[in-house]
């Protein structure tokens, strides 16, 4: 059994927020996602620990973009002091130091609710510390890098930022094979493209850019042109070459559905489809992503699970 922390009660070590409502101010944003996250046709075992390792990258990227809920229970769950809460660097080492607390079963337990829910996850599935760490660096170099030279430059952020989840999933379900990674990487990295065309204005106003600044003096595109609220014929052809891109690592990235069975078959679908899907919506809107994100409809969805259920497309 584990030694409590200096200072921790057995039932909360987070102040006056209770750990269920820590946990449910993060868990409760997976409705919100483009894709499903721990659909219901998948067995029950298999969903609670998808919605672990959910939350562990959701709070990840909720401290890497200052979005953690007000009042500084997820800092303090952490055991960074108020004083420190707002430094988001701060927050991403106290997380790792948490982290490396589910890995270490002879020390400390972790301070987090969700890193206490991810604990016998790891448990079970025998999950690595690779890909958590992997979205730890992510959002660290988010902090660091606001532009990106190359595409290959980009494709390295998302090895950190997009690749874990899908190494996690396959973890999780116990299908991991070389193969199947690499099919799921060029899935994730794809979903990773589609979002961040998505989300050109939101990202602009973190002061983020993640068009390659070499595809942008390609298509004579400055960053001045990404703060419009339309987007003119430049930016328009930039970002269906950015869309092409994506659709081509979902076409590489696909024949990981067929290599699988029953449900974990639907839920790869899902990805690829939803992917795919979200590509048509940014071409229907003509590539104009500046006014907001395009997103494709239920019927889109449905048709584009079916192409690729089908193994075509």
């Amino acid at each position: 059994m584990r030694r409590p922390l200096p200072g921790q009660s057995a039932v909360t070590a987070v102040g006056q927020a209770r750990p269920a409502d820590i946990e449910r101010a993060t868990l409760d944003k997976a409705a919100a996602e483009n894709f499903p996250v721990a659909p219901f046709f998948l067995p029950r075992a298999w969903r609670d620990d998808l919605m672990a390792v959910y939350g562990f990258a959701r709070l990840v990227d909720d401290i890497g973009d200052g979005d953690l809920a007000p009042g500084g229970a997820d800092a303090r769950a952490l055991g960074v002091p108020d004083d420190e809460a707002g430094d988001r660097l701060t927050l991403l080492d106290a997380l790792e130091a948490d982290l490396r607390r589910v890995f270490d079963p002879s020390g400390p337990g972790p301070r987090h609710p969700l890193l206490l829910r991810l604990e016998p996850t790891v448990r079970r599935r025998a999950l690595t510390p690779g890909p958590f760490l992997g979205l730890i660096a992510a959002n660290r170099q988010d902090q660091l890098v606001t532009r990106y030279e190359t595409y290959d430059d980009l494709l390295a952020y998302c090895e950190l930022s997009a690749n874990p989840v899908g190494r996690l999933v396959l973890a999780v379900t116990g299908t991991a094979t070389p193969e199947r990674i690499r099919r799921s990487d060029a899935i994730c990295t794809a979903l990773q493209i589609v979002e961040h065309l998505q989300d050109v204005a939101e990202d602009l106003g973190r002061d983020r850019i993640y068009l390659p600044a070499a595809d942008m003096k390609r298509f004579h595109v400055q960053e001045a042109d990404l703060a419009a609220p339309t987007a003119g014929a430049s930016v328009r052809a930039l970002v269906a070459f950015q869309a092409r891109r994506a659709l081509d690592l979902l076409d590489e990235g696909a024949p990981l559905v067929g290599s699988v069975r029953g449900r974990l078959r639907l839920l790869l679908a899902g990805f690829v489809a939803g992917g795919r899907a979200a590509v048509r919506a940014i071409a229907a809107a003509d590539y104009d992503v500046l006014p907001g994100p395009p997103k494709p409809g239920t019927p889109q969805l449905l048709r584009e699970a079916g192409v690729t259920l089908r193994g075509k497309g």
